[in-house]
C-alpha cells in the first residue's frame, strides 16, 4: 500500500497548489490513499465545506485537521456529515466530528488517525494514553494505521514516534509548517517524520505576510497576521509505502516542490 500525505495547506495559494499538483503527484507515485492536512486552508484559519469538498474533488481520500479546526465556525454546520474529515481524536468526549476514519484499499482498510500534541498547545487528553486505548480496538480491525500528529514540540513528536514504533504503520507530524529532514523507518517498522511541512505561500513566514511577523519580533507588540495570497507556491509532502501483508513501513520519502525544487515527472 502506498500513501501520499500533503502537509498543512495554507490559504488560497495552498488550495491552488493542491488543484495543480495532486493529479500530477498521483500520476507519478500512484498512491492508493491520498491524505491532506487542511486545518489552515481557509485564509490560514480552519476549513469550510466548499474547501473540504474541493480537496476531495482534487483527489484527496481523507482531510485531517489540528488546533485550528474550529477557527472557522462554519465547520460546526457540516462536520457531522463530512465522512472523510478527521479532527484530533483526543478532544474531549462530545466534540463534534470523528478522530479516525477507515479507508478501504482493495481487500484491506487503512485507519487514518488525527492526534494533537499538548506541549505549548491546548491541554487536551494525553495523546500517549489516548493511542493506547484506541489501538487496542483499531489493531483488531486492521494493521494499516496512519497517524497525523499535530504538534509544536519536536521532542513530543519523537517521543510518540518511538512509543508507537511497531504499533502503527506511520506517524507524520504537522503544525510547524517547516519540513524536517528526518524521514526514517524506526526499528520495529513504523515510518516517521517529525514534520511534513506546509503547502502554500513560498515567500511568507509560515505562510503569513513577512512584515507583520518581523515587526512583532522587533517590537514585542501584538500584530495581526495575514496569509500571503499571491506569489510563489511550495508543496510539502511525503510518500510512504507499506508492506501489504504486515502493514509495516517499507519506505518513506519526504519531498518539496517549489521554484527552487521543480516538479519532475
Amino acid at each position: 500500500m502506498k500513501i501520499l500525505f500533503i502537509g498543512d495547506v495554507v490559504g488560497s495559494l495552498g488550495r491552488e497548489a493542491i488543484t495543480e499538483y495532486v493529479p500530477k503527484l498521483k500520476k507519478k507515485y500512484r498512491p492508493q490513499v491520498t491524505i491532506i492536512n487542511g486545518e489552515n486552508a481557509a485564509a490560514g484559519r480552519g476549513i469550510t465545506e466548499k474547501i473540504y469538498k474541493g480537496f476531495l474533488q482534487d483527489g484527496a481520500d481523507v482531510v485531517t485537521l489540528g488546533n485550528h479546526a474550529w477557527d472557522n465556525r462554519e465547520i460546526f454546520e457540516f462536520i457531522a456529515d463530512a465522512k472523510k474529515l478527521v479532527r484530533p481524536v483526543n478532544f474531549p468526549a462530545g466534540t463534534p466530528g470523528v478522530g479516525i476514519v477507515y479507508i478501504k484499499v482493495n481487500q484491506v482498510e487503512l485507519a487514518v488517525i488525527n492526534l494533537q500534541a499538548r506541549t505549548f498547545m491546548v491541554a487536551l487528553e494525553d495523546p500517549f494514553t489516548t493511542m493506547d486505548q484506541l489501538l487496542a480496538e483499531v489493531r483488531e480491525r486492521t494493521p494499516f494505521i496512519f497517524v497525523d500528529f499535530h504538534g509544536e514540540a519536536t521532542s513530543e513528536k519523537q517521543a510518540l514516534g518511538w512509543y508507537l514504533d511497531g504499533r502503527v504503520s506511520a506517524i507524520v507530524g504537522t503544525h510547524t509548517h517547516v519540513q524536517t529532514n528526518d524521514a526514517r523507518i524506526l526499528p520495529q517498522g513504523t515510518a516517521y517524520l517529525t514534520d511534513v511541512g506546509m503547502t502554500g505561500p513560498y515567500d511568507g513566514i509560515l505562510g503569513m505576510k513577512r512584515d507583520a511577523v518581523i515587526e512583532k519580533f522587533l517590537t514585542a507588540l501584538p500584530r495581526r497576521f495575514e496569509v500571503v495570497e499571491s506569489g510563489r507556491m511550495i508543496v510539502s509532502a511525503c510518500v510512504i509505502e507499506l508492506d501489504d501483508r504486515t502493514g509495516k513501513a517499507k519506505s518513506i520519502q519526504a519531498f518539496q516542490i517549489s521554484e527552487d525544487r521543480p516538479f519532475m515527472e
